[in-house]
């Protein structure tokens, strides 16, 4: 058994009830609320994590480490297949790739993947390729340049 193949055993999940009068739920007056109390108001409840005002967990437990997540490296990505559309000969830069919309922003720059085939002969500037898109240009007989 793998984990997609895992299902919920019949009749653990059951539909919200739908509350409100003048629906013809056959839940009327208090529409399955009760009476009074915090829940039985509009917008009442309590927000996912609370615990019943004990010390919430994510403040119970001790904050260490570093995390690289606000400092990494994010780029725009580009397929081998997607150079195809310039002519023989062009010189692909970062730049030219936003002017024709094959890359929406740089963020920390464009990496050239795999993706595909290329069957023109370019010079195509990138600051990363992958070894699978490496490979397909110069099969190809095109030219990559890391800048």
């Amino acid at each position: 058994m793998k984990l997609n193949e895992l299902e919920k055993n019949i009749g653990a999940t059951h539909r919200a009830k739908r509350k409100g009068t003048g629906r013809g739920t056959g839940n009327g007056k208090t529409a399955g609320k009760g009476q009074k109390g915090q829940n039985s108001r509009s917008g009442g409840g309590v927000r996912v994590n609370f615990e019943g005002g004990q010390l919430p967990l994510y403040r119970r437990l001790p904050k260490r480490g570093f995390s690289n997540y606000e400092f990494k490296t994010v780029y725009a990505v580009v397929n081998v297949s997607d150079l195809n559309r310039f002519d023989n000969g062009t010189l692909v830069t970062p730049a030219l790739l936003k002017e024709c919309g094959l890359v929406k922003n740089q963020l920390d720059g464009v990496k050239v993947l795999g993706n595909g085939e290329l069957e023109k002969k370019l010079t195509i500037q990138a600051n990363k390729f992958s070894k699978q898109a490496i490979e397909k240009i110069e099969k190809a007989g095109s030219k990559y340049e890391v800048i």
